[in-house]
């Protein structure tokens, strides 16, 4: 039986893996996140499994190739954290989860969006005192508004579809445009100067690294909310905190940070010395910050598990490797769907 090394594990990770395996592979479960220093829990595994805050540098990936593993398998559709030209000369095949559950993080980008606009947040809390006060508490219809989709992939197009179930203009900007789409595609600039709304849903490539900075905020329609549960690292945050105090930013909910990496799947609250920029973020009462939780639900787990464990059975089984990536598949875009692979359908 092959033996799985499972890093950064969490309960609802191991109660979905365990109802998926049916006992075909020996997990090995580990809540430490994937690093060099956790190398030696990988010793006498065939595989390795990661998520989205692992550090899969070189040293991790050279680490994984010299105690044999060939194999690490992403349960996540992010990949930003994968050294791929270190993966590709040392031969070892990454495989991922292309696709979840998107109306999950489409889903969550609404909910961050209504709660900021009718200050569910403030009223909760207040309401626990039994403060029943409305001050403060007006929100706007989003009913004629414009919201502007950066990245039209699956979960773009469900968060424009429920943007247009609320009678919303919807602009969407994305490098590589799908007229199929029916979307109203318009630049950047011009997208961030009609939005009322702004939501990110696209990938974190070097191209798109810190997409939201201060120049881009700057021709930003004054007062509009961000929403961000993508990747952390599409925004600046100094920048973003700058700009929600001088009111560019109106709103900003975020379930992702571009340090979150220390911080965020766990429980920190015993922490004294917490990062600044975050701790200044979750301070402000037009900012609510969630813990990566935007893929969080029953079916979107399920789906994880299974994709999960089928790249791995596929590995195994010499079949062809549909979600597989490698330093040869990277381009602007992500991963090129013409990837030069070989006949049998792997890139290695």
């Amino acid at each position: 039986m092959k033996k799985i090394a499972f890093f950064d594990t969490k309960p609802y990770d191991k109660e979905s893996f365990e109802r998926q395996n049916n006992g075909r592979y020996e997990i090995r479960y580990f809540e430490t996140r994937l690093t060099a220093a956790a190398l030696p829990l990988a010793d006498g595994c065939d595989a390795a499994c990661a998520f989205v805050n692992a550090e899969i540098d070189r040293a991790v990936v050279e680490g994984l190739v010299k105690r044999g593993i060939k194999v690490l398998a992403m349960r996540c559709a992010g990949y930003n954290n994968v050294d791929f030209k270190a993966a590709y000369e040392a031969g070892l095949t990454v495989v991922r989860v292309p696709a979840y559950s998107p109306y999950a993080v489409a889903e969550h980008a609404a909910a961050l969006l209504l709660s900021l606009n009718r200050h569910i947040h403030k009223a909760a809390a207040r309401t626990r005192d039994f403060n029943f006060s409305l001050s403060g508490l007006t929100g706007f219809d989003l009913h004629g508004k414009t919201a502007g989709i950066v990245g039209t992939g699956k979960i773009g197009r469900i968060f424009a579809d429920i943007c247009k179930g609320f009678g919303m203009r919807v602009l969407a900007y994305d490098a590589f445009p799908n007229p199929a789409t029916g979307l109203e595609y318009v630049t950047l600039d011009r997208l961030l100067a009609e939005s009322d709304i702004v939501s990110l849903h696209c990938p974190l490539l070097p191209e798109t690294k810190h997409l939201i900075n201060a120049e881009a905020l700057a021709k930003a329609k004054h007062g509009f909310t961000l929403i961000n549960t993508s990747r952390g690292g599409l925004v600046d945050s100094e920048a973003l905190l700058s700009a929600l105090r001088n009111g560019t930013v109106g709103a900003a909910g975020l379930d992702v940070y571009e340090e979150e990496s220390e911080w965020f799947y766990e429980d920190r609250s015993d922490v004294t010395r917490q990062n600044k920029t975050l701790s200044l973020l979750v301070s402000l009462p037009n900012v609510i910050v969630t813990s990566h939780q935007a893929f969080l639900t029953h079916e979107a787990l399920a789906n994880i598990a299974e994709t999960t464990l089928k790249n791995l059975d596929d590995y195994f089984s010499g079949a062809p490797l549909a979600n597989e990536i490698c330093y040869r598949c990277l381009g602007t875009g992500g991963a090129k769907p013409n990837c030069p692979r070989r006949a049998n359908g792997r890139c290695h």
